[in-house]
């Protein structure tokens, strides 16, 4: 008798826990506007929209844009590699474009996810590392001039066995310590989280894989990179989710509620890229940016029906 109350005692112990850290804002109050850079997994987007579907399930009172400016092929460094594309455009450039992003979205925070290209899928080169770490400052240093806050995502792993790019996860092993090292700097690390599961995982199933081209997160890889930066915002108990949509719980129906999210994100993030503009060709060219905002004003319509008690 004794046992069952003590493992009904720490039971609600773990409830009460898990819900004072639920009641933990993710951003302070003063936050209205959340600035994602990145390449391509950014503008996959699934790390970024299980992030913001858990702040507006738990969070429904705070109002923050959640905006997305994820390129494909970009780096951070500048480079390109030969034949990029089968040679029909070279790899952008956030230089070219980072001025105009900034001036039109006016965020208070900037999650920044690059690495990945930067080393343009090549063994380990001093000068190639050097223009990573030359990017990353000169992006740091203009987000603080702006007076808004910085936080570095280190890259995904790269998948050699998927990818056949000899040596290429050495060169994002290197590059993600390198963001780590910067005590003074906010970092998340998801580069090495999500690379140890994938080690666990392939013990018992050598085929497996969270990128099945080597490059891309799918559904899983997503998912692991937003609970590390949940964790890092102060949501400890995600980690026991083994998806988004477990982690939705104030919402009844959490699946319709999480793809309400992505239909209106999706929408948002075309009409961004193409309101500040791009060099990169063959993507898809978003609505103008008001008319973009009227129909996702319908969406959240729906969402916050989901929301009511």
């Amino acid at each position: 008798m004794r046992q069952i109350k003590t493992q009904g005692f720490i039971f609600c112990l773990l409830l009460l826990s898990s819900i004072l850290q639920a009641q933990t804002p993710l951003f302070d109050a003063s936050v209205k506007r959340v600035l994602f850079l990145g390449n391509s997994i950014t503008y996959a987007a699934g790390y970024v929209q299980s992030i913001e579907a858990y702040h507006k399930a738990h969070f429904p009172q705070q109002k923050i844009e959640f905006i997305n400016v994820g390129l494909p092929s970009e780096t951070v460094s500048g480079l390109s590699e030969e034949g990029h594309a089968d040679g029909r455009f070279p790899r952008p450039d956030l230089h070219e474009r980072l001025d105009r992003v900034l001036l039109q979205t006016q965020p208070d925070i900037v999650f920044a996810s690059y690495g990945m290209n930067d080393g343009i899928y090549l063994p380990l080169d001093s000068i190639r590392f050097q223009r990573f770490k030359d990017g990353i400052t000169w992006l740091h240093a203009q987000i603080e001039a702006r007076g808004s806050k910085i936080i570095h995502l280190t890259p995904a792993p790269y998948d050699e066995n998927k990818g056949k790019k000899p040596s290429y996860a050495q060169v994002l092993d290197r590059y993600s310590e390198w963001l780590m090292q910067h005590k003074s700097w906010e970092v998340i690390d998801v580069h090495f989280p999500m690379k140890n599961y994938q080690s666990t995982q392939q013990k018992s199933d050598p085929n497996f894989a969270l990128a099945k081209d080597g490059v891309h997160p799918g559904e899983l890889g997503h998912w692991i990179m937003a609970q590390q930066i949940l964790s890092y915002l102060g949501q400890k108990n995600i980690l026991q989710f083994p998806s988004v949509s477990d982690a939705l719980s104030p919402i009844k129906d959490p699946n319709t509620f999480f793809q309400l999210i992505v239909k209106r994100h999706n929408l948002m993030k075309d009409a961004w890229l193409s309101s500040t503009g791009h060099l990169r060709p063959e993507m898809k060219k978003g609505l103008p940016l008001m008319e973009a905002l009227t129909l996702s004003l319908e969406i959240d319509k729906q969402i916050e029906a989901l929301l009511a008690p």
